[in-house]
């Protein structure tokens, strides 16, 4: 019986894409792939340099200004074209490479991501992983089709004890769980 790996999604299935693999013998992360070149654009674009020079200036921005500079700051979802499977008491962590920050200006805004085990396979989007990413750098930053772009660490979790235990069931793919 297969207990925890990946899979590639069946939009992806023709795209040559690797399953995430650890690069060493001790390395707790399997690298995860960027499914296409991907652009992630720096957060200093002319908006939001723009809206950072009006609130110093003035120390307050037109809505319209400030929509326009939210915007530049959301992060963007880079697709992997990949699942990921596991027990149900397991979680698939995405985590930044070491390289991200300090290469290239990447990170993850969130930290860390978690991959549900009732993710998988979803109706949504057949479970597969985005990377959610933010480049601070000062230009924008062109992923290549199989740059890894960040790393998935398996974990088991543990539930607190006398839980009243939830009763919904996920009915769709990321962001799906409802507040």
């Amino acid at each position: 019986m297969k207990q925890r790996g990946f899979e590639i999604v069946s939009r992806y299935q023709t795209a040559d894409l690797t399953l995430p693999k650890r690069q060493t013998k001790q390395a707790a992360g399997y690298d995860l792939a960027a499914a296409t070149d991907f652009v992630v654009p720096s957060i200093w674009r002319h908006h939001f340099l723009q809206a950072v020079w009006s609130l110093w200036r003035h120390g307050k921005l037109p809505q319209h200004q400030l929509t326009v500079a939210d915007q530049n700051l959301k992060p963007v979802l880079v697709p992997t074209g990949i699942k990921a499977y596991m027990q149900p008491d397991e979680v698939l962590l995405l985590v930044n490479r070491s390289s991200g920050p300090f290469k290239r200006r990447l990170v993850l805004p969130n930290g860390i991501g978690v991959i549900d085990a009732d993710y998988y396979n979803n109706p949504n989007n057949e479970g597969e992983i985005f990377v959610q990413l933010v480049n601070y750098g000062l230009t924008d930053y062109h992923i290549k089709q199989g740059e890894r772009i960040a790393q998935g660490i398996f974990m088991p979790y543990l539930p607190a004890d006398d839980e009243e235990l939830p009763t919904l069931t996920r009915t769709g793919g990321f962001g799906s769980t409802k507040e």
